[in-house]
């Protein structure tokens, strides 16, 4: 069965509907922010930042936005959205936040999604104190594992991104109860066409849907062709045969890049910097069986030399 694609499903979730994510999650800084202008979202700028000694994070993103309080003032605003636990975390988020800061002399306002399904991750806020020296950062943090005690309000609300936390919930809730995702995955998509959304709000949630809450192929085209007859019922062609399509290939060319970076990945790890002709061959691999045969050699090989020699570069 295919893997779940929930870095990339955040990350585009929250480009898609970010003024929503903010008024959902975190509705006090979002009420300084001018909606009415456009927000810029640099995740190049941060992936540049991140490769200093912090690994490759697919799923975080950095936002300039300009405040209520009018004039050229503007703030940028760092999201991590974190899929498991882990101990330096909060080091972590201080050193996006310094680093983002001196490279555009500008506030930075670093929040935290936690999509972890440990009950007891939750990190606090980067503290250092020494003699008279205190340092000190607190960043605003949400834990989806929270919503379960709340799904009444998450099924009353309108926000788009209700809908995102309860897939996300469902589809780790359901791992390995095919059969239950498929009634989950259907009345989820259902509630789309419920809620009145519009036709791109529909096609961004269905993406993430689609994304998370992953279904081997024989109920993935059961699944599919019983959206196709609910919108002709309901007289809302919203999701066209090409489209789904486009979409099924997105999935499988994301699973090609995301098993591409896994071993780029681990010979970074494990050798340093990876050569750039070790990274044209990997990243023009399309045979996924290959992708896995050299991610056991990228762990396995004692040397980058012993690895060049599979690849033949």
């Amino acid at each position: 069965m295919p893997r779940a694609r929930y870095d990339e499903g955040w990350k585009e979730a929250i480009r898609t509907f970010f003024p929503q994510f903010m008024t959902f999650f975190f509705p006090d800084i979002a009420q300084h922010i001018d909606f009415s202008k456009k927000a810029e979202f640099l995740d190049k700028e941060l992936s540049r930042i991140s490769r200093k000694g912090l690994g490759r994070r697919r799923a975080d993103t950095l936002v300039k936005v300009s405040l209520m309080d009018g004039g050229e003032r503007w703030i940028l605003v760092h999201v991590e959205v974190q899929g498991y636990p882990q101990e330096e975390f909060s080091r972590r988020m201080f050193i996006y936040n310094y680093r983002i800061f001196d490279r555009y002399e500008q506030d930075v306002v670093s929040l935290a999604v936690l999509t972890d399904e440990d009950e007891s991750f939750r990190p606090g806020g980067y503290r250092f104190e020494l003699g008279g020296f205190r340092l000190e950062m607190e960043y605003p943090m949400v834990k989806l594992l929270d919503y379960r005690s709340r799904w009444q309000e998450l099924e009353a609300s309108e926000n788009p991104f209700s809908v995102v936390v309860m897939a996300h919930l469902r589809s780790h809730e359901t791992r390995g109860r095919i059969k239950e995702r498929y009634a989950w995955k259907l009345r989820l998509t259902r509630m789309l066409y419920e809620r009145g959304y519009s036709r791109e709000e529909v096609l961004g949630l269905y993406r993430f849907i689609d994304m998370v809450m992953v279904l081997p192929e024989e109920l993935e085209e059961e699944y599919h062709e019983e959206v196709l007859r609910q919108e002709e019922v309901r007289e809302m062609p919203y999701i066209t045969t090409a489209e789904r399509i486009g979409m099924r290939k997105g999935l499988e060319q994301g699973m090609l890049e995301d098993a591409r970076e896994m071993v780029l990945e681990a010979l970074e790890e494990r050798f340093g910097v990876v050569p750039d002709d070790v990274k044209d061959v990997v990243r023009g691999q399309k045979d996924r069986d290959v992708l896995r045969k050299w991610l056991r050699l990228a762990i396995r090989a004692g040397s980058l030399e012993e690895f060049r020699k599979e690849l033949g570069v």
